[in-house]
């Protein structure tokens, strides 16, 4: 509320300054002499005192009348009509006010029409600027409402998105200790520490853009403990760095993608045919991630996907709309994903 009192009362002084300066430049700086009145006898100093006045009254009545409660509301010919007789009328009062203040100083071969003629031709010029700055005024108005509404809306997505992608990360986690119960409970309880971390990481750390090495740090977590799980059944490698610890990240962008190389990696007999490589890297604020991981060609089919990745797709959308460039890819062996940031 401060705010929008300090803005109108900075528009209001800017107004008045305005007129007060173009009172000044006219009247005194210049040394004008107009339509029979002179800058030496002190009449064009009066005559233009009550002429900006209606050049004001013009200009104002476009702003606060005739474009709100006329032309808004559809009714433009009325408006023209109406504009028109009030220029006639204001020019024809100021006429008769010029041939009085005329009379007063001894000025009696100055024509009234001719006065008319000019008073109308600057009060014309006056009610279209009037009509151009509420025009230019309610557009960036409606632009600054329409923007709000926007990003509103993608707030509202994006919070969606994310309590969609909360319970879809949570499956994953107790999927991934779920295999480990029985087999290994100490490891299995362990791991299911390390998942509150990253749970709580998620729900309560991850609400705005935050810094990178921190939602890196989440992936290099989660890498470990589905490294644990899945132990020697498959051929790890990855490879975290960034090189600029200020550079903050819209969070959990990143971890669909390796999710997804874990979820649907290969199972092969041989160990050494099922591979994950991960690579993330920072260079000039842009960021790579590179997932790298071999599949069963046959079972392939309609399992890569899901709610993650569909998820992510429209996050990073909404969050970078030209600022990332996402591209995903299968060879015979290989699932490949490549995605780039502008940060």
């Amino acid at each position: 509320m401060r705010k929008l009192n300090t803005t109108k009362t900075t528009l209001f002084a800017g107004h008045i300054l305005f007129w007060l300066f173009n009172y000044w430049l006219i009247a005194f700086a210049t040394k004008l002499n107009w339509n029979g009145f002179t800058y030496d006898s002190g009449s064009f100093q009066y005559a233009y005192l009550y002429g900006l006045f209606f050049n004001a009254l013009l200009f104002y009545l476009q702003i606060f009348w005739l474009f709100p409660k006329i032309y808004i509301q559809d009714k433009k010919r009325m408006f023209y009509v109406v504009s028109i007789f009030i220029i006639l009328l204001v020019s024809l009062t100021e006429a008769y006010f010029d041939y009085l203040l005329l009379n007063f100083y001894g000025v009696n071969d100055q024509p009234i029409d001719a006065n008319f003629n000019t008073n109308t031709i600057v009060h014309i010029l006056y009610s279209i600027a009037g009509f151009y700055y509420i025009l230019k005024f309610e557009y960036k108005k409606s632009e600054k409402l329409n923007q709000a509404l926007l990003e509103e809306n993608y707030k509202t997505e994006l919070k969606y998105l994310k309590a969609q992608l909360n319970p879809h990360f949570l499956f994953n986690g107790i999927n991934s200790v779920y295999h480990l119960i029985g087999k290994n409970d100490t490891l299995a309880k362990e791991t299911l520490h390390q998942f509150s971390d990253l749970l709580r990481y998620q729900l309560y750390e991850s609400n705005t853009h935050i810094l990178l090495e921190k939602e890196l740090d989440f992936v290099m977590k989660y890498i470990k403990i589905e490294k644990t799980r899945r132990g020697s059944d498959i051929q790890l490698n990855y490879d975290i760095k960034s090189g600029n610890s200020k550079l903050k990240i819209a969070p959990l962008l990143l971890i669909p993608f390796i999710e997804n190389a874990f979820k649907h990696c290969s199972n092969h007999i041989d160990s050494n045919a099922n591979i994950i490589r991960i690579k993330i890297e920072e260079a000039e604020r842009k960021i790579h991630l590179n997932v790298v991981n071999s599949y069963d060609e046959s079972i392939y089919e309609n399992r890569i996907g899901g709610i993650g990745l569909v998820n992510v797709k429209k996050r990073l959308s909404l969050l970078y709309p030209d600022k990332h460039q996402l591209d995903i890819k299968k060879n015979k062996c290989n699932h490949i994903v490549n995605l780039y940031i502008s940060l």
